[in-house]
């Protein structure tokens, strides 16, 4: 598990140590929404991309002819 999707090479150790610089930043009691905000975010990123899709023109059909 020493490369993760997108992170490189990112070990355990190196994520363990982001946590606690954001758990000191931000505080425990923030952290829950800080997640609920970016919970919101992302899916009002799919509501829109899935909006994109829906208004876009329909192909026309071909057997037709």
């Amino acid at each position: 598990m020493n490369r993760l999707l997108f992170l490189g090479s990112i070990g355990l150790q190196e994520i363990i140590i982001i946590a606690l610089i954001v758990l000191l930043l931000f505080g425990g009691k923030k952290i829950p929404e800080l997640m609920k905000g970016l919970g919101r975010g992302v899916r009002s990123f799919k509501e829109g991309m899935n909006a994109t899709d829906d208004a876009s023109p329909s192909k026309p059909d071909d057997t037709s002819k």
